[in-house]
C-alpha cells in the first residue's frame, strides 16, 4: 500500500501530507503518456490538540496557499502506471483517498517511517542503509526536485511542480545544481552559434 505513496513523493515531488490527501478525482491517469495530479488538500499529521477536528490528520489546503488554490503536477508514465495498479489492487477510501489503512484512516507518520525503513533495508546495500542516504521518506521529495533541476528543468517550472517559490527552491536546492559549469558553457556556445 505504501509503495505508491512513496512513488508519489519521488516521481511527483509531493510532500507526505499531499500524498496522504491525494484522491482518485485528483488524478488524470491515461493509458499512455504523462498524467496529472491536481493537488487540492493535504492531510498533514499533528498532535490532536493542535488540529481543528481533534483528530491527528486534519484536511487542510496546500502549504502556503489559499484554501481553494490547487497545484497541478505533471507525472511521468512510470508513476501513472504505479497509481493505476495501486487503484486496481487496493481501491480507494470512502472519501476517494488513494492511501488508507485497512480501516480507512490516514497512515500515521510512524507507519510510513517504518515502511520506509523496511524499503531501504530491502533496496540498499548495508553500507547505504547505515548512511544518511534517503534516511527519511521526505528525502524522496528532495530527490525529485534535485533530479528535475539536474535534468535541466528551469527553476520556475521545478518550483511550480514542487509548490515552492523560486527563491526558496534555489536557496534549498542550490547545492544540487552545483558543478554544472560545463553543461552551461555548452548551452551558451550552442545559443551563440545560431
Amino acid at each position: 500500500m505504501l509503495r505508491a505513496l512513496f512513488a508519489c513523493m519521488y516521481f511527483g515531488g509531493l510532500r507526505p501530507g499531499e500524498a496522504a490527501g491525494l484522491r482518485h478525482d485528483d488524478c488524470l491517469l491515461p493509458n499512455k503518456g504523462w498524467g496529472l495530479l491536481t493537488l487540492q488538500k493535504t492531510r498533514s499529521e499533528s498532535i490532536k490538540r493542535y488540529t481543528d477536528s481533534g483528530e491527528r490528520h486534519d484536511e487542510r489546503g496546500l502549504k502556503h496557499r489559499d484554501v481553494k488554490t490547487t497545484r497541478v503536477v505533471p507525472i511521468p508514465p512510470e508513476l501513472v502506471a504505479i497509481l493505476r495498479e495501486h487503484i486496481e489492487q487496493h481501491g480507494v477510501a470512502e472519501d476517494g483517498r488513494l492511501f488508507r489503512t485497512r480501516t480507512g484512516a490516514v497512515f500515521s507518520g510512524s507507519t510510513i517511517s517504518k515502511g520506509w525503513k523496511e524499503a531501504r533495508a530491502f533496496a540498499l546495500t548495508p553500507d547505504q542503509v547505515a548512511s544518511p542516504l534517503a534516511a527519511r521518506p521526505y528525502d524522496l521529495r528532495h530527490a525529485a526536485v534535485s533530479l528535475w533541476l539536474n535534468a535541466g528543468v528551469h527553476a520556475p517550472e521545478a518550483a511550480e511542480r514542487a509548490g515552492h517559490g523560486v527563491d526558496v527552491l534555489l536557496k534549498v536546492y542550490a547545492k544540487c545544481i552545483d558543478g554544472q559549469r560545463e553543461v552551461a558553457n555548452g548551452r551558451i556556445l550552442e545559443a551563440l552559434s545560431q
